[in-house]
């Protein structure tokens, strides 16, 4: 639409395009979790759910041929194939919106009009930044949670605190319900139990950040040893951890047994480093990406092996001077305000992320500022994939601008069970290896 059907007053703004570098501004400013998605085109017309294939390997070949069974048309061979995986990926549209009318705020009518677009981007980032981190953390908290209520007596049901990643397992590459034919193998206590049904609670009380308190029902009963409150339960399929690595100092089971005494180390933030290195999982130009809070920070810089790294250089080292870490030890340190920060019983319960790449996606619809999903009456600009739209005065006395963003798009955490140890000899059996978290205390 053309601006004259805009006050006259505030043609001159719209001309010079300096609405849209305010909102531009504000999304390039902001660090966070967004960063490590792979950005996708969710397609027009296929719905609100894509399914994704990842294809696996074969692996190597170690063993000769025999001469004698090179004979016939198969020459002794049989045909094998790869595998794949699948995972699924959502959108829904998230926004919010200004009212700005021309004639109650004409005396400062720039300044505000120009601030409702500067906050509307810091909204817009944030809003997004926490979408990815939220995604990210629902996939890499999963499969690991403890028993919420003592067994009165042996039984198959156990009530635990979230029952995030043991929902669903593996069947011939899919994600599929947990259930009587498709289980799950898991460790209550250190001992095995064949999960066989997974129930959500009607009230959710779990302390995860997150979390989804329930039920796990297994295929026989457990002991009121095992099934004691605060003990470990963790998915762990095939005979093998399928559960998202998380580190917690001194060994600790799960998030209710860590002490004030816990604190984050930057041996621990190298065993993370190796975890990633050792599942193949690829840098993001070269570093991983550790994502931790200011509290986080202040241990891991005051831990000795940290120091001890920058002894007799400190004056000069710009770590010390700026207080932070761009890049040291294949890590590249980025400070947030975003962590998720629990306070459980006398403990604060901190959790740095450390991630490789693509170890989120994020699919942006492309219908984003079309007109049959806008109106036409409308100045839309897309940054950064976000739509401002910017309404004309529509009511009776043409004096009420409405100043709106909006997003149609999603973010998951793809799996990579394909990757065993068939394939790369140092893999783990976790679903997801492109993170790892880190719990301590602070």
């Amino acid at each position: 639409m053309g601006i004259q059907n805009f006050p006259a007053a505030l043609q001159p703004i719209i001309q010079q395009g300096f609405l849209e570098r305010e909102f531009q501004d504000q999304i390039e400013s902001e660090l966070g979790f967004r960063q490590i998605a792979r950005r996708e085109v969710f397609p027009n017309k296929i719905g609100e759910t894509v399914t994704k294939t990842r294809p696996g390997l074969k692996a190597p070949v170690t063993t000769p041929i025999t001469p004698s069974s090179n004979t016939n048309l198969d020459n002794g061979l049989s045909p094998s194939t790869w595998t794949v995986e699948q995972y699924q990926l959502a959108i829904a549209m998230y926004g919010d919106t200004i009212d700005l009318n021309t004639v109650t705020n004409r005396v400062g009518i720039v300044e505000q009009f120009l601030q409702n677009a500067k906050t509307n981007g810091i909204q817009a980032a944030q809003s997004l930044d926490r979408l990815a981190r939220n995604a990210l953390f629902n996939a890499y908290l999963g499969g690991n949670t403890r028993v919420r209520v003592t067994l009165g007596a042996t039984g198959p049901t156990i009530s635990v605190d979230d029952v995030r990643g043991f929902q669903q397992v593996f069947v011939n590459g899919q994600l599929t319900a947990v259930s009587g034919t498709n289980t799950m193998a898991v460790l209550v206590n250190g001992d095995p139990y064949t999960l066989t049904a997974v129930a959500v609670d009607g009230s959710n009380v779990s302390t995860a950040p997150g979390g989804v308190s329930g039920t796990l029902t297994f295929s026989g009963n457990v002991t009121v040893a095992d099934g004691t409150a605060l003990n470990t339960v963790t998915a762990y399929n095939a005979g093998a951890g399928v559960a998202p690595f998380i580190l917690r100092p001194n060994g600790r089971g799960n998030t209710s047994a860590i002490v004030g005494t816990d604190l984050l180390t930057m041996g621990s933030a190298l065993d993370g480093v190796a975890y990633l290195r050792r599942n193949g999982v690829p840098t993001i130009n070269g570093m991983y990406n550790f994502y931790l809070d200011p509290v986080s920070a202040r241990q891991f810089f005051a831990d000795p092996d940290f120091k001890q790294l920058f002894q007799g250089a400190t004056a000069a080292a710009k770590e010390f001077r700026m207080g932070r870490v761009v890049e040291l030890v294949d890590m590249r340190i980025i400070p947030t305000t975003e962590a998720y920060v629990q306070n459980l019983g006398s403990v604060t319960v901190r959790r740095p992320i450390l991630c490789g790449a693509e170890a989120l996606v994020e699919g942006d619809f492309e219908g984003i500022g079309a007109t049959d999903v806008a109106p036409a009456d409308s100045i839309i600009d897309i940054v950064d994939g976000i739509a401002q739209v910017t309404r004309e005065p529509l009511d009776r006395l043409q004096q009420i601008i409405a100043q709106s963003w909006y997003w149609i798009g999603g973010f998951t955490a793809p799996t990579d069970q394909t990757v065993n140890t068939n394939i790369v000899p140092t893999a783990s059996a976790s679903y997801y290896k492109r993170a790892v978290c880190f719990e301590h205390a602070g």
